[in-house]
């Protein structure tokens, strides 16, 4: 298999059929519901909380809200229903979660979206939370993660995931590749193309994502939505507080199997660093748009298929010659 990640490749222009870039369509069903652009904020409590989930359902953009504060989430989904907006949640695997789900359907209370958020996806455990979900909740559209490999792929699909997650540490915030010898941190993009070929169902590209370039190389290699840490963290409407540093903004970021999230020094896979503070996040989120659609153009297309069909080239890492 010819391993490469993100620095490493280039898309082949085609023939451009649109007058206007603004003609290019970068909209994605995913689930139940059809989003601007296939981009979501990773389910990290240093990138989203419920004020910007709010933001995001209202304006037209996929969320996942973290896992993090579980006593929450039923109110959570409450207030999401009451306002006429989607509810999208994460759970992981132990005991209470079985519990949380029974209240859940007990109480009515079906969010449109379940992520099962665990860090190696590819177990026992998860394909049994899959079940369960499904069996208990089988309107929510269930994404389970992450994974690495096609074995994995079709184990969870067959479970009944609606979709999965691929990515096993690639993130800026995971050193997971460092503490533990595993992953795809170095290779994601190839090995999001090699789930791809496995998969029947819409996957999630989640990590390593360092460029809005990064986004259309993700749609080339089988992605149906790109979940972003860094690059949507340090937000105006992103959580934590704006510290300045010899005149410079920033603002914390975490991966969630950090100390800072654990509040513990116990199975540390994720670190916390300093990213720019970037203004409003409506602005990325448009610019993350406009190249894409500048993306489709290059591509030959009108739609995110066309970027599916494009050729490409292995540059090992040469794309940024020059430019340091």
């Amino acid at each position: 298999m010819k391993t490469f990640d993100y620095d490493d490749i280039q898309l082949v222009p085609n023939k451009c059929v649109i007058k206007s870039r603004k003609e290019a369509d970068t909209s994605i069903e995913f689930g139940p519901h059809r989003f601007k652009i296939p981009v979501v904020p990773a389910n990290m409590e240093s990138v989203i909380n419920e004020d910007l989930a709010v933001w995001l359902a209202q304006n037209g953009y996929y969320y996942v809200m973290h896992r993090f504060e579980p006593a929450t989430r039923a109110a959570f989904i409450k207030h999401m229903h009451d306002r006429g907006l989607f509810a999208s949640i994460s759970v992981g695997i132990k005991d209470d979660e079985y519990q949380f789900i029974d209240l859940l359907k007990s109480e009515q209370l079906v969010p449109e979206y379940i992520t099962i958020d665990v860090a190696h996806g590819h177990s026992d455990y998860v394909i049994k939370m899959i079940q369960y979900i499904k069996k208990q909740l089988p309107e929510s559209f269930v994404t389970a993660g992450n994974l690495a490999t096609p074995d994995a792929v079709r184990e969870l699909e067959n479970a009944g995931a609606d979709a999965t997650k691929i990515g096993v540490g690639p993130g800026k915030a995971c050193i997971t590749k460092l503490k533990t010898g595993f992953g795809t941190g170095g290779w994601q993009l190839s090995a999001l193309r090699w789930c791809s070929k496995a998969a029947r169902k819409p996957l999630i590209a989640d990590g390593g994502i360092r460029h809005n370039g990064d986004i259309a190389k993700s749609i080339r290699f089988g992605a149906s939505m790109v979940m972003i840490g860094s690059l949507l963290a340090g937000h105006l409407e992103s959580p934590g507080h704006i510290i300045t540093i010899d005149g410079k903004r920033y603002k914390q970021y975490w991966g969630s199997a950090s100390e800072v999230q654990k509040g513990a020094y116990r199975n540390v896979e994720g670190k916390q660093m300093l990213v720019p503070f970037r203004g409003s996040i409506k602005d990325t989120l448009r610019e993350m748009q406009e190249d894409l659609q500048s993306s489709i153009s290059y591509a030959g297309g009108r739609d995110l298929e066309s970027i599916r069909k494009v050729d490409y080239e292995i540059v090992k890492n040469s794309i940024m010659d020059g430019d340091y």
